[in-house]
């Protein structure tokens, strides 16, 4: 399997795409084709079978192909469960995504992704004994995964830029408590600023050789395969118990748990439509009604994950599918204020005795503003 610049002017393999980060265009990564699964041909149910299964045609050919299954056994080694809710007005089940080490989404494409350079590296610059520095830009939970994942590894050393005030006090301490190989670096600015730093400091050949740096944002492609496959897994889940394709709504803001949705049902999964759910953050949204793309600075919200106002991958899905009409009949996009969001959570504490997170409640609020057919 190749990987191809969104830009068309580079291509690298696996270990490339993932040591790399960006393409030395500056462009995001895409692998050259996606292939296509049978959902009854596939008997495997744990996470790590399932991975092992869906991403074996990426590694194919690659220094890791023979330690894939080492890797999805190393790094998603948490529970993921699909649960099912009482919902009044139809079947709805929710993808528990905070098992892992930090209770964030992310520790699945960070340990991932960190286990997978912790092999490649040796082969890499064999003459080259610095350390693989992994700069990443967090609006709260990518830092603190990375960070975690990294962690006393060696050959690497981390820094993670984070903006001023705009992280929770937990997703701060999650940030700056490390130590050792971890530094993290507070910026008078937002998500985006951050975000720019790092794609800056990638796109210049002396500051990256320099320093040596790899990206472990969802501009990584190695960071949104293994999300490619808990999305693959709940549907196979559902779909094997209810005997019907699942509709996905899906939390974003950087669009890369968005993107690996959309992978994953490009890889025959059984899934049907895709609504994405962002927070007052309306750049997506704006953009699908409208077709004019309009990045703008973020603006801080109570769902701070997703405070990104100029998505990176959206290149991904513009390569994906590059006429408007197109992306329009394949996904939907809701934005759901603080107010609403506030509203939601006490909303479904009533209904369901959970308590979400901001960012979930984003999506239950997308949810209820569906049509009933939808629902499913």
């Amino acid at each position: 399997m190749k990987y191809l610049s969104t830009g068309g002017g580079h291509e690298t393999d696996l270990v490339g795409a993932i040591m790399q980060g960006l393409a030395p265009d500056g462009r995001l990564y895409v692998p050259e084709a996606l292939p296509h699964f049978d959902p009854a041909a596939i008997e495997a149910d744990s996470i790590p079978e399932i991975a092992t299964i869906l991403l074996e045609p990426f590694f194919a050919n690659s220094a890791l192909a023979p330690v894939l299954g080492e890797i999805c056994r190393d790094a998603l080694n948490f529970p993921i469960p699909l649960r099912s809710l009482d919902a009044r007005d139809g079947p709805v089940a929710v993808l528990e995504l905070f098992h892992g080490p930090t209770a964030a989404f992310k520790d699945v494409g960070a340990r991932f992704l960190a286990a997978s350079m912790e092999r490649a590296l040796p082969g890499l610059d064999a003459g080259d004994s610095r350390p693989l520095t992994i700069l990443v830009a967090t609006s709260g939970d990518t830092g603190g995964a990375v960070a975690a994942a990294f962690h006393g590894r060696a050959g690497f050393r981390v820094g993670v830029l984070f903006p001023k005030g705009q992280v929770s006090p937990r997703q701060q301490h999650q940030l700056t408590c490390w130590g050792d190989n971890v530094r993290s670096f507070e910026v008078d600015g937002s998500f985006d600023d951050c975000q720019a730093l790092v794609k800056g400091a990638f796109g210049d050949p002396t500051i990256s050789s320099a320093h040596r740096l790899g990206a472990a944002n969802s501009i990584n492609v190695g960071r949104l395969l293994p999300q490619v496959v808990y999305h693959a897994a709940a549907s196979l889940w559902y779909w094997r118990a209810h005997d019907v394709t699942v509709n996905f709504i899906v939390p974003t803001g950087n669009l890369g748990n968005a993107m690996a949705c959309i992978w994953a049902r490009a890889l025959g999964m059984p899934i049907g439509e895709i609504i994405l759910a962002t927070n007052a953050n309306r750049t997506i949204p704006e953009f699908l009604a409208t077709g004019d793309w309009q990045p703008r600075p973020s603006i801080p919200t109570l769902a701070s994950a997703m405070d990104v106002g100029d998505p990176s991958n959206m290149e991904r899905l513009r390569h994906l599918y590059p006429a408007l009409t197109d992306l329009r009949e394949r996904i939907e996009a809701y934005p759901v204020d603080d107010d609403a969001i506030r509203e939601q959570i006490a909303r479904d504490y009533e209904r369901y005795g959970d308590i979400w997170c901001p960012h979930t409640a984003t999506a239950f609020r997308a949810y209820d503003e569906l049509p009933a057919a939808s629902r499913r």
